[in-house]
C-alpha cells in the first residue's frame, strides 16, 4: 500500500513539473535598462503618487547598479517612497542602511528627520485614522525612539533646514510622552498602587519639567503619599507644587479639606 501511494505521488511531481516547463516564463521588462532609465522610471512613478510601482523599480536599480551614478540617490528616494507607500518597517531599515553606508553624505540631515517622521508613523493604523486616538494613550516606544531622531538630527545638523521643525515635534512628543506617564499613574492610583503612581509622576517632573504634565504629576505626588502616609514626602511635593502653581486648592487647606479633594481627584481619575 505504501509503495502504491509512493508511486503515486511521484507520477504526480512529474506531470506537475512537466506542465511547469510548458508554462511561459515571465518576461522581464528590465532586461538591459540602464540605471538612467530605471531611475527615471521610478521617480517618475514616484512623482505621481505611485509609491508602491515606484519602489519596485528603485530596488532593481539598487540590485543592479549599487555604485553607479544613480545609487544614493536611488536609495534615499525609496527610503522615502517606502515611508509615503506606509511600509514603515521597509522604510527605517532603508533608512538605517542609508546612514551606515553613507555617514558623509550631504543629505544625512534629511535621512535622520524622515527616520523620526517613520518612527512617529509606523503605531499608526486604519483604526487609528478613522477614530482619532489621543497619542499619549498609545504605546510610547515609537514616538520615543521618534524624539531620540529628532534630537539626534537637531544635535548633529543644528543649522539644517529640518532642524526647526525637528524642534517642534520634539515639544509634540515630549508633552505627549510626559501626558502618557500621568495616564499611567492615573491607572495605578485607581488600582491602588500608589508607590508606582508617585514614582511615573517623580519620572515626570526629572524628564519633562517644562511640559504642561507637571501640575498633574505633583498632584498625583501630593495623592499618592498622603494615601501611603509619607507625610514628610507629602509636604515636600506640596512645597514644590506651592513654588510653582501658588493658587493650587491643595494648598492653604486644612487635612478633611485635602482629603475631601483627593478623593474627588481619585474619583475622576478612576
Amino acid at each position: 500500500m505504501k509503495r502504491h501511494l509512493s508511486l503515486v505521488y511521484l507520477l504526480v511531481t512529474l506531470l506537475t513539473l512537466s506542465a511547469c516547463a510548458w508554462l511561459p516564463k515571465q518576461k522581464d521588462e528590465t532586461k538591459g535598462w540602464s540605471a538612467n532609465k530605471l531611475y527615471t522610471t521610478a521617480k517618475t512613478l514616484a512623482n505621481k503618487g505611485d509609491y508602491q510601482r515606484a519602489i519596485k523599480y528603485y530596488v532593481i536599480l539598487e540590485a543592479r547598479y549599487p555604485f553607479g551614478k544613480y545609487a544614493q540617490q536611488g536609495q534615499l528616494e525609496l527610503t522615502y517612497a517606502y515611508y509615503k507607500n506606509e511600509d514603515f518597517d521597509q522604510a527605517l531599515a532603508a533608512a538605517t542602511r542609508f546612514i551606515k553606508l553613507h555617514p558623509t553624505h550631504p543629505r544625512l540631515d534629511y535621512i535622520y528627520y524622515l527616520k523620526g517622521l517613520i518612527n512617529y508613523r509606523q503605531k499608526t493604523n486604519m483604526l487609528t485614522k478613522i477614530f482619532p486616538v489621543d497619542p499619549s494613550t498609545r504605546d510610547p516606544g515609537a514616538a520615543r525612539q521618534s524624539f531620540f531622531d529628532f534630537k539626534e538630527l537637531v544635535k548633529k545638523f543644528p543649522n539644517s533646514k529640518y532642524a526647526e521643525d525637528a524642534r517642534k515635534r520634539m515639544l509634540f512628543l515630549r508633552n505627549n510622552l510626559a501626558k502618557h506617564e500621568i495616564n499611567v499613574a492615573k491607572y495605578y492610583i485607581k488600582r491602588g498602587a500608589y508607590v508606582a503612581a508617585a514614582n511615573r509622576a517623580k519620572y515626570v517632573i526629572q524628564h519633562y519639567n517644562d511640559s504642561p504634565s507637571v501640575q498633574q504629576a505633583l498632584e498625583t505626588m501630593v495623592i499618592s503619599y498622603e494615601r501611603l502616609q509619607l507625610k514628610k514626602l507629602r509636604d515636600d511635593a506640596l512645597r514644590v507644587l506651592k513654588k510653582n502653581f501658588p493658587n493650587h486648592p491643595l494648598l492653604g487647606t486644612n487635612a478633611r479639606k485635602r482629603k475631601r479633594w483627593i478623593k474627588k481627584w481619585t474619583k475622576k481619575a478612576a
